[in-house]
């Protein structure tokens, strides 16, 4: 929301702001494009229930950093298909995020592990037998 965008605006010297583009809201339909524009994908967040913008970006085979809370370690696989950081970690964060960007050779490592990830377990009919099993196995 705007608040945030404007308590965030003050961290940033003049060069970096020139770098930045709040977004704001967007709608569902334009996130992929953006997803596909990215370079690195970075979701710093202190909450997330199963986060579905980071599944989202491993399909398209982004590299990721994120925080690693909540589902974060069911998603990902740290130094393998992404990287966790604790969110407080703003310098780690940056490292990472500075790795991947100068390493193509690493993004496009971690983007086709991602990938792989998510036709393992996340796909439609990973999840629906799944859920298949689960039900059968309640009413036996």
């Amino acid at each position: 929301n705007s608040s945030v965008w404007e308590m965030m605006q003050p961290l940033f010297d003049k060069a970096a702001f020139q770098n930045v583009t709040y977004l704001g809201s967007v709608p569902y339909e334009t996130i992929k494009g953006h997803i596909n524009a990215a370079t690195v994908c970075v979701f710093p967040t202190f909450a997330e229930a199963l986060p579905v913008s980071w599944i989202e970006a491993m399909a398209m085979q982004k590299a990721i950093v994120a925080s690693n809370i909540g589902w974060a370690t069911e998603v990902i696989d740290n130094d393998i298909n992404g990287f966790l950081v604790p969110p407080k970690e703003h310098q780690q964060f940056a490292q990472k995020i500075i790795t991947l960007l100068e390493n193509e050779a690493l993004r496009n490592q971690f983007g086709a592990a991602a990938r792989k990830k998510v036709e393992q377990k996340f796909s439609i009919e990973v999840v629906a037998k799944q859920s298949a099993d689960f039900y059968k196995s309640i009413i036996q």
